[in-house]
């Protein structure tokens, strides 16, 4: 059989709660993508904004990567560019971090937007296969309360069948969803970790002191 027809049959024969379950993957997948591609460019911005203000603090043009870095939209470009920004009107090392840990915290859940929802999803889409199966082995007991019963075992499997394919297709779901969501949270914490780094790296590149 064409696996294309396989996969229509198998999905008509889990009845109506398919649909919900199949919506629920395509929003986690559209989710999980956004995601993987704001963190990819985030990283890629972030190495490229760093490459460009290092040296221009290291020559004290501080003017030139407080433009730099607010002309970027890039997380470590927000961080960088209030803390330079609070260098005119302090020179304490504890103010400027602290303005750059605002940052940070106004940063962090940019990054970690919407990636929950995977996990949550997954639970979803776990209970509803379980529920369309439920649902679907009422309907299969109440169809053959009334037919001969040469017929009802067959019926019976038959109503089983279909009603364990919710179950599938509700699992099937879940389990991707569940590992996007762990690869992301992993993405997400080790480039928070980076812009803690490159935080203090470059509050001791423009050697402020208390």
């Amino acid at each position: 059989m064409n696996p294309l027809a396989s996969i229509a049959n198998f999905f008509q024969a889990g009845g109506h709660f398919m649909y919900p379950i199949l919506a629920v993957a395509v929003i986690g997948l559209a989710i999980a993508v956004e995601r993987v591609i704001y963190l990819m460019r985030a990283k890629s911005e972030n190495r490229r904004l760093w490459s460009e203000l290092i040296p221009l603090v290291n020559r004290g043009d501080l003017a030139a990567a407080e433009g730099a870095a607010m002309a970027s939209d890039s997380p470590i470009g927000r961080i960088f560019g209030h803390g330079i920004a609070r260098t005119r009107s302090s020179s304490k090392r504890d103010e400027v971090e602290m303005s750059m840990e605002e940052s940070l915290m106004e940063v962090t859940p940019l990054l970690e937007r919407r990636t929950h929802y995977l996990a949550t999803f997954a639970y979803a889409s776990t209970l509803l296969g379980l529920l369309g199966t439920v649902v679907g082995l009422i309907n299969g007991f109440a169809a053959v309360s009334n037919v001969n019963p040469a017929e009802k075992a067959d019926l019976l499997s038959k109503a089983v069948s279909e009603a364990m394919n919710c179950t599938a297709f509700g699992i099937g779901v879940a389990v991707p969803l569940l590992l996007l969501h762990a690869l992301l949270s992993s993405q997400t914490n080790d480039l928070i970790d980076n812009l803690e780094m490159a935080a203090l790296k470059f509050l001791n590149a423009l050697g402020l002191k208390n």
